[in-house]
């Protein structure tokens, strides 16, 4: 298997079928120096990669700005962008000179401020549109909106659908480490493009219930995210103090990881090369999305599939209790 071009939602939007997370960039849990950050995007480019997925929340701004300078450097018209609302970043009145407290590596100077209505989105998408310097990006996705769902439907996705009609955008849709809101939104919105994180990987599929099934009844694309859960599948031999949904895992969870590298290698795979590719069973799925905080980390990502993993290897896990079989349903 290796990177290729696929549609993505209903738009017409022709991407890689690998996208980078610019969470890594944006100094999540570590520094990046803004060499590293280039030669992230860059590597991810030379390889194939055009989908690049970026938020105001990755580094209070930080993902977006450094993503903007490589798209003045290498050209817009190349480059399909995702950026996401939900958060609006403002001066702290509380700053204290140190960092962030949601895990970024930058300075608490601003910080965010959740906002899911009609006005805050025109607002947020102006602004990253600034950071980016760009007119108009590609797809906005809503973001985290797990406690502000009344709010997202009568704020967030009718100004998303205003900017689509006047084209400012061409897809929008919900990024979520949940499927089940997702699938709510699938069915109630005209969104056409979701991303679910987590929630459809090696380690676990709860996302089989309900947002695959409807996004395949309602033509909707589904970018995977968090294919790792968090580190634990990043790996080939998982250890304990691996990280699951960014907390130390539980005894039963490593032990399924541990488990899945086992097979894994006895077939002459890695556990991030089947992790990494595991999502591209399902039929609504056509884009996954991996980080990287420097070159190195994006050759390693775009090496993950030079070589294909079978559906036969998959059938195995299946018979062996270790992924559901409703996986390869399909």
């Amino acid at each position: 298997m290796t990177v290729h071009e696929v549609e993505l939602g209903r738009a017409g939007i022709r991407c890689s079928s690998l996208a980078l997370g610019t969470a890594g960039i944006g100094n999540l849990f570590r520094e990046v120096s803004d060499s590293d950050a280039a030669d992230t995007l860059e590597v991810s480019r030379s390889a194939g990669v055009s989908y690049f997925d970026t938020a105001p929340h990755y580094g209070l701004g930080l993902a977006e700005t450094r993503l903007g300078k490589f798209v003045s450097d290498v050209g817009r018209d190349s480059l399909v962008l995702s950026t996401k609302v939900g958060r609006l970043i403002r001066d702290n009145p509380h700053a204290d000179g140190g960092w962030d407290d949601q895990g970024f590596m930058v300075s608490n100077q601003v910080h965010r401020v959740l906002d899911y209505s009609y006005d805050g989105v025109m607002t947020s998408l102006e602004e990253s549109l600034q950071r980016l310097g760009v007119d108009s990006v590609d797809i906005v996705f809503v973001h985290d909106p797990d406690e502000h769902e009344k709010e997202a439907l009568e704020g967030a996705f009718p100004a998303l659908d205003k900017l689509r009609s006047e084209g400012t955008i061409r897809s929008y849709g919900a990024g979520m480490n949940q499927s089940e809101m997702l699938a709510r939104f699938v069915r109630d919105t005209d969104l056409d493009v979701v991303m679910c994180a987590g929630r459809f990987s090696l380690l676990e599929q709860p996302a089989l219930d309900d947002l695959l099934p409807l996004a395949v009844e309602r033509d909707v694309s589904v970018v995977a995210a968090g294919v790792f859960n968090s580190g634990i599948l990043a790996t080939e031999s998982p250890a304990e103090g691996a990280h699951y949904d960014y907390a130390p895992a539980p005894p039963d969870v490593l032990a399924r990881a541990q488990s899945l590298a086992e097979v894994s290698s006895a077939h002459g795979y890695s556990l991030p090369q089947v992790a990494a590719q595991f999502p591209y069973l399902h039929p609504a799925i056509d884009v996954v999305c991996l980080g990287a905080r420097n070159g190195s980390q994006a050759s390693r990502n775009i090496a993950l599939f030079d070589v294909e993993v079978p559906r036969s290897f998959y059938e195995e896990l299946a018979h062996q209790g270790l992924i559901s079989s409703d996986a390869l349903a399909y």
